[in-house]
């Protein structure tokens, strides 16, 4: 996938409110492969929805995207499935990870599906560069809220992709581990020729960002 476009946009639940200043709400945007992207805006102006809206997984919205040429809403469950294996991995703002199963596990949760996912050795050696090779076989459940965050990070990893979701994907990160997911994250889109498309309050992160926008 090369890129995405967006044109007149409006999610259906954000209608009564003022986007007056967005710059991609009942506007035109697009996202090119290799570029990274910053959607930044204040709390409840819809930056899960925007995300959500990208990976599918929410249609209620009024306007037009497009993966290339190819109208999500023309994308039946099959193509869904493999653009999720293949083209866009995420990063969830409230992580998903399952809370029974080890960080390892939920790690390899993909590997089910797409065999071609990192090996054992390539996540702990990630793990270990965000300091969470400690807890790779405890519960999800029983890890602070900032390792669960760095172990959704990796998780978006290891997988093949040509462009990176990120949902405020530092909140609960101090700005020692931040530095240290930013240069993974950075390095990982470099090996894929990949951007990403972060949203965030408007904080700056040691990321290379090409291109602004406002939600």
């Amino acid at each position: 996938m090369d890129q995405i476009r967006l044109e007149q946009v409006m999610p259906e639940p954000l209608e009564n409110t003022d986007v007056s200043q967005s710059n991609i709400w009942l506007q035109k945007a697009s996202f090119q492969k290799g570029l990274n992207y910053q959607v930044f805006a204040a709390s409840g102006k819809g930056k899960s929805t925007f995300v959500h809206l990208l990976y599918g997984i929410r249609n209620d919205y009024k306007g037009h995207i497009w993966f290339d040429n190819k109208p999500i809403d023309q994308l039946t469950n099959a193509l869904w499935a493999n653009i999720r294996q293949t083209s866009l991995s995420i990063v969830f703002q409230d992580l998903r990870l399952f809370p029974h199963l080890t960080a390892l596990q939920n790690i390899q949760v993909k590997a089910v599906l797409q065999p071609s996912v990192a090996s054992v050795a390539e996540i702990e050696a990630m793990a270990d560069r965000l300091g969470i090779a400690h807890v790779l076989n405890k519960p999800a459940k029983t890890l602070s809220y900032g390792e669960r965050q760095r172990t959704a990070i990796i998780r978006s990893l290891v997988q093949p992709f040509d462009f990176l979701l990120l949902d405020e994907p530092f909140s609960h990160l101090d700005e020692q581990n931040i530095a240290k997911a930013a240069e993974l994250i950075q390095e990982k889109c470099t090996a894929n020729r990949a951007g990403f498309v972060m949203t965030s309050l408007g904080y700056e992160y040691v990321l290379r960002i090409d291109q602004k926008y406002a939600l």
